[in-house]
């Protein structure tokens, strides 16, 4: 029988040998003379070396030089001496809420004509702006992440109490503790909620068609209706003075909802013409119907063809309501009948009136207006040649003429697509022309060329997609194309294009379903957008 250890003994003897052999063959192997293994400074790693086999004829083995993977060519650039660099430095703590074309102290020195006072009145003189920092409000925490910032924010990014006293039983917003603000929805004309005021205007305003898309809500208070239309999606302008109600328009930014502070006074709104499909007045206490109807001939400017007008409180719903406003049933009355005669000389058509709130809906086209203004001799149609040239210019009592139409069921200045369709489709001011340079071509390659770029945006910045910022700028919006790209994530964001730029492009961005503004930042550094650290 043989032996069953003899095979595990033969093979380990077997490995010994070949062992042997092969490190007898690699100590009598020779480098070529000119390789040399080079030097490692002090604490330096070993060099890396790839060893290739090079087969020959020969009956050695060569070995190649090993590869170098450090740059053959470095570019050095100059470093500024660090003592040379100056940093801004820090506004006094009481700069918190400081807006340069919003001043306080300058107020008593201005008209109170028409609230002229509380217009955007920016330093002009080098000398008169304030070049620091900013600071943030002391205990400052990162507001609540969307959908959440609609109904809570922290009491010490906005630390104002006089609304949560002052509109306590109206329910804008409630102080609960010592450092949450909760934002029950309610408003001036709904107390109860927006949700139940919202579904009465969806009765007569289509408001999930898709066919509306911007809105303009005068005088917001918190933007309750701004946030409530954002479930229909629906971009709201929100805008509101700075008055006794202190930071209405910074509560609604910190809420995460489009605001801006301003107010009808006497410079036309900082938008372009036929920009809004529906235009909201909520017992905003604007004087409609002075000045020769003055305020909604504006609102007739920046309304778009086919576009609606929404309003509640006085005088609307006066038979009613006239006790609790503790106002004079026949003054309101009278207040009505103006408002109807007014808004009949504009063109426009009563669609509704009920409970709360009336609707009007301005015409496609000035084809029949035309005729009737003629016939009533007043108001007039504007002579100004640019209807989107607002910047600075004072409002007119004239109407705003739309674009010619051949036929009277035209939409002056062409139809829009439903949302979100219209948000990547040329829209009409380019595929008319209207301004020199910008075609359908160009339209679309800027679209994909923003795509590209915030895909790139999404790797090095992934938490401006995850929900940790909500308000964005773009600081110079062309076409729209960076927001139109975000459009998709929980942002939002307010474009700003230059007054003076070569080409107005704020009525395309607001065609495309986009909200923003005119700006001049040589004067006003972002002044009509309130500090949100």
């Amino acid at each position: 029988m043989a032996n069953p250890l003899k095979k595990p003994l033969a093979k380990l003897l077997l490995a010994a040998i070949l062992v042997s052999l092969s490190y007898l063959l690699g100590s009598n192997t020779n480098y070529p003379n000119n390789y040399s293994i080079p030097e490692r400074g002090r604490g330096s790693p070993p060099p890396l070396q790839c060893l290739q086999l090079n087969f020959s004829s020969s009956s050695h083995v060569r070995i190649s030089p090993p590869l170098h993977f450090e740059p053959s060519h470095r570019l050095h650039f100059p470093q500024e001496p660090q003592q040379n660099l100056q940093f801004f430095k820090r506004c006094p703590q009481n700069f918190t809420n400081y807006m340069p074309c919003h001043d306080p102290s300058l107020e008593n020195n201005l008209s109170e004509e028409r609230f002229f006072y509380r217009e955007r009145h920016c330093p002009k003189a080098d000398e008169e702006r304030v070049k620091c920092l900013v600071p943030k409000p002391a205990g400052y925490q990162r507001p609540f992440p969307w959908p959440k910032s609609k109904e809570l924010a922290w009491f010490k990014n906005v630390p104002f109490k006089k609304l949560t006293v002052f509109k306590k039983s109206q329910n804008w917003v409630r102080l609960q503790g010592d450092d949450l603000l909760v934002f029950p929805g309610g408003g001036t004309s709904f107390p109860k909620g927006v949700n139940s005021y919202v579904d009465l205007i969806k009765r007569v305003v289509p408001l999930k068609s898709g066919k509306i898309r911007t809105a303009l809500d005068v005088g917001c208070g918190v933007a309750s209706f701004g946030a409530a239309l954002m479930d229909y999606n629906i971009l709201t302008m929100s805008f509101a003075p700075l008055d006794v109600h202190e930071a209405q328009v910074q509560f609604a930014l910190e809420r995460g909802l489009p605001a801006m502070v301003g107010l009808l006074s006497t410079y036309q709104l900082p938008y372009p013409s036929r920009s809004f499909d529906v235009a909201h007045c909520s017992r905003c206490l604007v004087p409609w119907t002075s000045y020769d109807g003055l305020y909604l001939m504006e609102i007739d400017r920046v309304l778009r063809p086919g576009g609606y007008w929404v309003v509640s409180g006085p005088p609307i719903s006066w038979k009613t309501s006239y006790r609790g406003w503790e106002r004079d049933a026949k003054d309101l009355q009278k207040e009505q009948i103006s408002l109807e005669n007014l808004a009949t000389r504009l063109c426009w058509k009563k669609i509704a009136e009920r409970g709360p709130i009336a609707v009007w809906r301005k015409p496609t086209n000035h084809l029949h207006c035309i005729q009737k203004l003629k016939a009533l001799k007043s108001p007039t149609f504007c002579v100004k040649s640019d209807p989107d040239a607002v910047w600075y210019t004072k409002m007119e009592p004239c109407v705003t003429p739309l674009p010619m139409v051949n036929e009277i069921k035209d939409v002056a200045g062409g139809a829009l697509e439903k949302w979100p369709k219209r948000l990547n489709t040329a829209p009409p001011r380019i595929r008319s022309g209207f301004i020199e340079g910008i075609t359908v071509k160009s339209f679309n390659e800027d679209n994909q060329l923003w795509k590209k770029r915030v895909s790139h945006y999404r790797i090095i910045l992934e938490s401006l997609f995850s929900g940790k910022f909500r308000n964005i700028m773009d600081m110079n919006a062309g076409l729209g194309g960076f927001a139109a790209a975000l459009a998709k994530y929980p942002v939002w964001v307010m474009n700003a294009v230059p007054f003076d730029a070569k080409h107005n492009t704020l009525g395309i961005l607001y065609e495309r379903g986009l909200i923003g503004t005119y700006i001049d930042w040589l004067v006003s550094i972002a002044a009509d957008f309130l500090y949100s650290p």
